[in-house]
């Protein structure tokens, strides 16, 4: 028999073997973002609160029906350097016609996802910056983001080049328009 040689394994995929090896305690979600462990605990009950208005509406409202995700594990383009993004937003959103979630690994691609959701925790700049930039090289359409510490909710639209060229912000207690798919205005007046 002769031995086989094995290109040396990077950085990056010493990485991200560790990563999926993770076992993290119950409620505990673990992600890999721009080639950082992420480990962040149960969420407390107002981030919840926000998820569960948002999703009524969603499912209530749009003018495509809607199949959510509430802990599918997405993969995304790597940052440059940097191992696949395996991220967990607090909502995934796609058209029910799609079946995106059914038969889906844990892990899955992003296409075919509408918009994701995240409402801000233990660490808002994740959310803000980060998570931002990786849904724009999955090319995720729409990224919804309750900042809690600014009392505001933002949508960023057209992913292009790594980012979002677009964001509509409002503050708490106002309407904030989702386009197609969706095609309802996301009342806000909860959240106060």
């Amino acid at each position: 028999m002769t031995a086989v040689p094995h290109a040396p394994l990077t950085q990056e995929d010493v990485l991200l073997e560790g990563f999926l090896a993770l076992d993290t305690p119950e409620g505990f979600r673990a992600e890999l973002i721009e080639g950082e462990i992420v480990v962040t605990p149960p969420p407390d009950g107002d981030h919840e609160h926000y998820i569960s208005r948002i999703v009524r509406q969603v499912i209530r409202k749009s003018m495509t029906d809607m199949d959510f995700s509430g802990n599918k594990g997405l993969t995304l383009k790597a940052a440059p350097g940097a191992p696949r993004d395996h991220v967990v937003p607090d909502a995934t959103f796609a058209a029910e016609r799609l079946s995106l979630f059914r038969g889906a690994e844990s892990w899955m691609p992003c296409d075919g996802v509408a918009m994701v959701l995240e409402v801000t925790s233990t660490r808002p700049g994740k959310d803000r910056d980060v998570k931002r930039r990786c849904y724009a090289r999955g090319a995720i359409p729409l990224y919804l983001l309750v900042d809690r510490d600014d009392s505001t909710v933002t949508l960023f639209t057209e992913p292009e080049n790594g980012d979002y060229r677009e964001q509509h912000r409002v503050p708490f207690g106002k309407p904030l328009g989702l386009p197609a798919p969706f095609g309802f205005d996301l009342e806000t007046s909860d959240f106060l």
